[in-house]
């Protein structure tokens, strides 16, 4: 009689038994990394079964496809299927360890303007445990070539491999319904891909994002001006007036935004070893002048920084999935914060950033946005070990960008966007002798550091303003544009907030960031409200005194005293100074304490607030998906043409030299149209004993 162990080798060496072992280990090894490599809260008994069920139907069906061909070529068809789900399953695993998502189709046709810039990341973000999603691969490979399996050459028939498709397709059904039990409404809610990752598998959302993709396409083609007026009518029933008091207030000031790369509002007055991490940025928070907001939450989706960018020149949200600015930047209509600006106050309109033009795809975007002039990288000196892997390191960026601000014709609204606080944050020991953090973390540890950099670099160009007297006349507007530390690193965050564990409600607060707007005059303060990236132009519309309640922006002023405070994250969670809802948790937002039997009331009140997120988050992406801004025609407002703007640095520069002479309102211009460069000082070691040479 045979032994188990002869039955069993028997069974492997038939063609079946061969895909059956390829399925199983396929599935071990998925269910590995979904424990290991994400962070998909499988915390009941029903979403761990289901987190390890998901893997078959997927598995199943598509190694399958290989039981269609005959002899050896259907082996080698099931380890070459395995093998390249194995890379796509590194490649979500790498994308999600920084960014804390999955991969879909749109980041994917955006990759080139960004993936320019990921290799310096990569070498941190990867890690030797990752190559085992190829071990099964490996394993199955050496099998077949030392024969240890024999090939099974007989004739597979067709209505069998038809059965295995058949058999995959009713497993999946199966898994749908217990999702759907488990979840309702799974794909249909707000888009989140962990849930969907977590109840149906990475492979099926690869499947549903293509599909989602591909329908997204056809609603732009079918869109018309009919789909403006819900959108109208809910923004007019939540518009939000303006605070008398604070309404014109800096009307014909500069503004200067400076955008805080991956800056989080816990580094205010956060000290390591007795030192404050951030002086300067503290002092701003706490002025007299500033108006400063400490429940302001980041809303970035898969786009972050983009999306922040989105937000703050559109008050429009970025999409569920991808970057706008990449996937609809060249082609949208707009009606932006530069355009608007420009068209009715007259602002010259600006953007720097130390970085290639291409990246997000600003050199397109922008235009449409209708900024007049983008400094990107080839406008600066090339210095020496000046570039950190995103662009120019901060304190030389600065100092390069105030030799093209003093040439802006006043007003003008110009974009400061900051780089070295950037992940993996990278910073040498000539640039800092600040302490890093001990948390343990690798990653987290040096956040501190490039953080106090960022700082020191603001105080220089602060300095600056002082000196040469812009400040005087200027609005200071600093933002974070997103997190900086993951959810990820849970361990590390709760040493940084004093907890043995942090909870979903800690993680929901971690998501703030500083927002504060700063003015000789201005009467500040800081302020409680509630608020997100979505509230910014608003804001600044409602200060520089243009009536925005036409306008088809999903913000409210910040200071308004008729706001709802309700702040939308882009997987559909919020927080209200009431409740806040957290990866389908829901807690009280003073005390922090998890709701777990919410009261008939408690759940009504959900349920509107929920209604009115998803609303919002919904009717922004139909203007974004449709460009249904282009049916739309706002009064005293003409679109942007694209063909009038150039950002050839020649062309671009030769524009900015007859502006100045014909407007004579530019800072050079009232210093006897002599540069104030000398004014700006910084101890950037890279520009030690170097003098700047600006591309002509």
């Amino acid at each position: 009689m045979k032994t188990a162990l002869q039955k069993v080798r028997a069974g492997l060496n038939t063609k079946l038994g061969f895909f059956a072992l390829t399925v199983l280990l396929f599935a071990i090894k998925s269910i590995w990394a979904y424990e290991t490599k994400f962070n998909l809260g499988a915390n009941t008994t029903v979403q761990q079964f289901l987190l390890a069920f998901n893997t078959l139907p997927s598995a199943i069906i598509l190694i399958g496809i290989a039981l269609y061909f005959r002899g050896r070529l259907s082996y080698w068809l099931m380890s070459i299927i395995n093998a390249l789900l194995s890379t796509w399953l590194l490649a979500n695993i790498l994308y999600y360890r920084e960014f804390s998502d999955f991969i879909t189709f749109n980041v994917i046709k955006g990759s080139s303007s960004a993936s320019g810039n990921l290799g310096t990341s990569l070498a941190q973000i990867i890690k030797p445990s990752d190559f085992l999603v190829y071990a099964d691969v490996v394993i199955l490979i050496v099998i077949l070539l030392c024969h240890l399996i024999r090939v099974d050459m007989r004739y597979f028939k067709i209505r069998y491999a038809a059965t295995v498709t058949a058999i995959g397709a009713l497993l999946f059904g199966a898994n749908l319904g217990m999702a759907y039990s488990d979840r309702s409404q799974l794909l249909t809610r707000t888009f989140d891909s962990n849930y969907i990752v977590k109840y149906l598998g990475l492979e099926f959302y690869t499947v549903y994002d293509g599909v989602k993709t591909t329908h997204n396409s056809a609603i732009k083609a079918e869109a018309n001006k009919k789909d403006v007026a819900p959108i109208q009518k809910f923004l007019k029933e939540h518009y939000a007036g303006p605070n008398a008091t604070y309404y014109g207030t800096i009307k014909g000031k500069n503004i200067i935004v400076l955008h805080l790369e991956s800056f989080q509002q816990w580094l205010i007055d956060y000290k390591v070893n007795g030192k404050e991490v951030t002086p300067t940025i503290n002092e701003l928070y706490h002025s007299s002048n500033t108006m400063a907001f400490d429940n302001f939450f980041h809303q970035v989706g898969q786009g972050k920084t983009s999306d922040a960018e989105m937000m703050l020149e559109n008050s429009l949200f970025g999409l569920p999935e991808g970057s706008a600015m990449t996937i609809d930047g060249t082609t949208n209509t707009f009606q932006s914060a530069p355009a608007l600006l420009h068209q009715k106050l007259g602002y010259t309109t600006a953007s720097f950033h130390g970085d290639v033009p291409s990246f997000w795809n600003r050199d397109n975007a922008y235009k449409s946005f209708g900024y007049q002039y983008f400094f990107s990288k080839e406008y600066y000196p090339k210095v020496k070990d000046q570039d950190m892997g995103y662009g120019i390191k901060d304190k030389i960026f600065l100092k390069d960008a105030a030799y093209y601000l003093q040439q802006l014709p006043q007003p003008f609204y110009a974009k400061l966007i900051t780089v070295t606080n950037h992940y993996p944050y990278l910073i040498d020991k000539k640039n800092t002798d600040f302490p890093s953090l001990k948390t343990g973390d690798n990653t987290v540890d040096p956040y501190v550091q490039t953080a106090h950099y960022l700082d020191q670099s603001v105080k220089e160009l602060l300095d600056y303003l002082d000196k040469t007297g812009l400040r005087k006349n200027t609005v200071l507007v600093l933002y974070g544009d997103h997190y900086g530390i993951s959810n990820n690193h849970k361990p590390a965050i709760a040493k940084i907030l004093g907890k043995k564990k942090v909870t979903n409600y800690d993680l929901a607060m971690w998501q703030k960031v500083p927002f504060m707007i700063n003015a000789e005059g201005l009467q500040g303060g800081i302020n409680h409200t509630y608020g997100g990236e979505i509230d910014v132009l608003p804001t600044l519309e409602d200060l520089l005194g243009i009536s925005s309640n036409k306008y088809l922006q999903f913000g409210q002023d910040l200071l308004s005293k008729s706001r709802n405070q309700i702040v939308p994250f882009r997987d559909g969670d919020w927080v209200t100074p009431k409740y806040t809802k957290s990866s389908g948790d829901y807690y009280d937002t003073k005390t922090g304490k998890q709701i777990t039997n919410p009261t008939k009331a408690q759940k009504a009140e959900f349920a509107k607030i929920q209604k009115y997120v998803t609303t919002d988050l919904g009717l922004s992406d139909k203007v974004i998906n449709g460009d249904l801004l282009r049916f739309y025609k706002l009064p005293g407002f003409t679109k942007t043409n694209k063909k009038d703007v150039t950002y050839n640095r020649v062309k671009a520069l030769k524009q900015l030299k007859k502006a100045q002479k014909e407007q004579k309102t530019s800072l050079k211009s009232e210093n006897d149209n002599k540069s104030t460069l000398d004014d700006y000082t910084t101890d950037a070691p890279e520009l030690k004993d170097t003098t700047l040479s600006f591309p002509k």
